[in-house]
């Protein structure tokens, strides 16, 4: 298990912003960073140092994924055709613990990868175990009929904490979801700025 899962409120902090929005995050009370040394004098950042937060930025927000993986996600971009920045961010939204985020079904993107690794959820009626499976338009996501009841589930699904985007379809009383088109940065709800083309630049260098 990564140590970024028992560490998250300092990611926050760390990169300067409320990177998913809760209302329990520190960095609402202490907008500087962790550690002795959090309220120091920060120097201007370079160019490299903008686009490396800009990478630990949209790295970190969906939880757990490591670096080699995420070079992956951007040599898939490049590869496809249109703007390789979008195409960064569907990769990444297609992602299956990124869709069970996103349609409400767990609280938090970390609760989302422990999930689908427990076995919680189905794709198009078969488990599937792998956070980075990708997620196809048209494909029924749901939990088990065993794991509907659970109090994850349930804080879920009551929490006002966050909109559900209209790329996803979905049904909290079935609790299956199901991606209708492939979004663009613009229809992706982050309560923090992501700037995809920074993290380009970071890996063209």
């Amino acid at each position: 298990m990564s140590k970024r899962i028992s560490a998250k409120h300092k990611i926050d902090r760390r990169l300067g912003v409320n990177l998913w929005g809760r209302p329990k995050s520190p960095f609402n009370k202490r907008e500087y960073g962790p550690g002795q040394h959090g309220q120091g004098r920060r120097r201007k950042p370079s160019d490299f140092g903008i686009q490396l937060m800009a990478k630990q930025r949209l790295k970190g927000y969906y939880g757990n994924i490591g670096e080699k993986q995420f070079r992956k996600y951007y040599d898939e971009a490049v590869r496809r055709r249109g703007d390789t920045g979008e195409n960064l961010i569907g990769l990444l939204e297609h992602r299956l613990d990124a869709m069970i985020y996103r349609a409400k079904f767990v609280p938090t993107v970390f609760a989302a990868r422990q999930f689908v690794n427990h076995g919680h959820v189905l794709v198009n009626g078969k488990r599937v175990t792998v956070p980075s499976y990708v997620v196809k338009i048209g494909d029924v996501v749901e939990v088990r009929q065993k794991s509907k009841e659970l109090p994850l589930v349930l804080e879920a699904i009551a929490s006002s904490e966050r909109e559900i985007p209209d790329y996803l379809e979905v049904d909290h009383k079935k609790l299956a979801a199901s991606i209708t088109r492939t979004p663009k940065l613009e229809d992706v709800p982050y309560p923090a700025q992501m700037e995809p083309n920074l993290v380009i630049e970071f890996y063209s260098r």
